[in-house]
């Protein structure tokens, strides 16, 4: 069998930090924000609790960690930021991942976790802002986060049934003007 241990001190440290994030992200998605403690983290990566804090420093900011999911820019087949983020939600609606199921159930009813999301939104804000050109590029990029914030709470949380019945490929092809217009203008 071959061994897959890490090799390098860097290899190691990222592969514990991936353990961390993948426990945090199944308990946060699990039990919300506030019920998740750093010691169940721990416990459930397989560390110590001292260790979660070195590598996150607080709960905020593992939260915000683990829900933040970066634009992938070299996703195949994806020319446009519209495309990309219509590919993005488009695997939200087909199975709300754990980090958005935790940011969604969170984010509404703790103060800490709100903080969290807001700022995990503002980087996707600034990711999407990057790479729109012209005036308002900010606001352009949060308006469009927010619709998609918005579709995926409809589609997966309140179960609107417009939304439930139709095929995430259908309604990113109804979005497509809209995101195209607010970003690409």
């Amino acid at each position: 069998m071959p061994d897959l241990t890490p090799s390098s001190r860097a290899e190691r440290r990222r592969s514990t930090e991936r353990r961390i994030l993948d426990a945090a992200r199944g308990l946060f998605a699990e039990r919300g924000y506030e019920r998740t403690t750093i010691r169940a983290v721990a416990t459930s990566a397989g560390v110590d609790p001292a260790l979660v804090m070195q590598y996150f420093g607080n709960k905020q900011e593992l939260f915000r960690r683990s829900v933040h999911t970066p634009l992938d820019r070299s996703a195949d087949g994806l020319e446009t930021p519209a495309d990309l983020l219509l590919a993005t939600l488009g695997v939200k609606l087909a199975g709300l991942p754990e980090t958005s199921l935790a940011m969604l159930r969170s984010m509404l009813t703790h103060p800490e976790a709100a903080e969290a999301v807001r700022a995990g939104l503002n980087t996707q804000i600034d990711e999407i802002a990057e790479a729109v050109a012209g005036e308002d590029a900010r606001l352009r990029a949060a308006l469009t986060v927010m619709l998609m914030v918005g579709v995926t709470i409809g589609h997966q949380l309140l179960d609107i049934e417009a939304l439930r019945d139709a095929s995430p490929e259908r309604i990113a092809a109804v979005l497509r003007p809209a995101v195209q217009a607010l970003i690409e203008p």
